[in-house]
């Protein structure tokens, strides 16, 4: 049974599946939708054209669907927010909508998202990843699955983070984060997310071919485009293969370096 608080507003176009909550408050606009079994907690506002699927936890001061923080952006644009299911946003999350016509910000299913994160809008981001608070990720980012990131971490506009990175917290980036590697600083990374890898299951034989891919890339003595033409006259698996082609395919600015005091990576 689907339960309203009497101080929240919801529009009557709004549409809201069963057994949804809304705490007291919030404010709910009429081009929402919301799926079975999800929960909005109090102070919340959930306005412009916002999906929100199944099981999805929203808590207090949530702000979801605002106009973008784009000055480029004006109120006759078309876009959305486009939420999966079972996330958990923590107090005070914001999320905006698209700035270009018919444009999306998209969260998948499965993330955890902690008090004061911001995602700008067009974000795309992945399944099964933990933003710490206070992470804040400029327009267009890419995130894709299975990241985790510190406190206060900064993230630039265009930029993409790969699946199973781990992103220290109070660091900052303005260029593309590999997959499986650890953020560390300022658009550095410091070797590899072993501790993730093991976690999920990636076999020891896996961990080490892993750790050749990121020493034929960072610790051989050539610059990445020579590094990505030497791995490419020998076969890799699937998972290595992920590895350069991400780095061959970095946005315009670039992939991070890596901090040369740091020990070379170990499975």
């Amino acid at each position: 049974m689907t339960e309203i608080h009497p101080t929240a507003i919801v529009d009557p176009a709004a549409k809201l599946g069963a057994n949804v909550r809304v705490g007291p408050y919030s404010i709910i606009g009429p081009e929402v939708e919301i799926g079975d079994g999800s929960e909005v907690a109090s102070h919340c506002v959930i306005e412009g054209k916002t999906t929100i699927g199944t099981n999805n936890k929203i808590g207090i001061g949530t702000l979801i669907g605002a106009f973008p923080q784009d000055l480029s952006f004006s109120e006759e644009m078309r876009s959305e927010v486009r939420i999966g299911d079972n996330n958990v946003l923590r107090e005070y999350v914001t999320i905006h909508r698209g700035t270009n016509e018919g444009s999306s910000t998209v969260l998948g299913n499965n993330n955890f998202i902690m008090g004061g994160c911001h995602f700008a809008h067009n974000c795309q981001i992945g399944n099964h990843c933990i933003f710490a608070n206070n992470s804040v990720l400029g327009g267009h980012v890419q995130f894709a699955d299975r990241i985790v990131t510190g406190g206060s971490t900064l993230f630039h506009q265009f930029i993409r983070v790969g699946t199973y990175a781990m992103i220290r917290g109070s660091t900052g980036y303005s260029k593309d984060v590999p997959p499986y590697t650890v953020g560390s600083g300022i658009n550095e990374i410091s070797g590899l997310n072993t501790v993730g890898l093991r976690r999920a299951g990636f076999s020891p034989a896996l961990r080490q071919e892993i750790a050749r891919a990121y020493a034929a890339i960072y610790r051989n003595g050539m610059n990445i485009s020579q590094a990505l033409e030497e791995v490419a006259k020998t076969p890799w698996s699937p998972e290595c293969q992920a590895f350069f082609d991400f780095i061959k395919t970095a946005s315009t600015k670039g992939v991070c370096k890596a901090r040369t005091a740091s020990r070379p990576p170990t499975e």
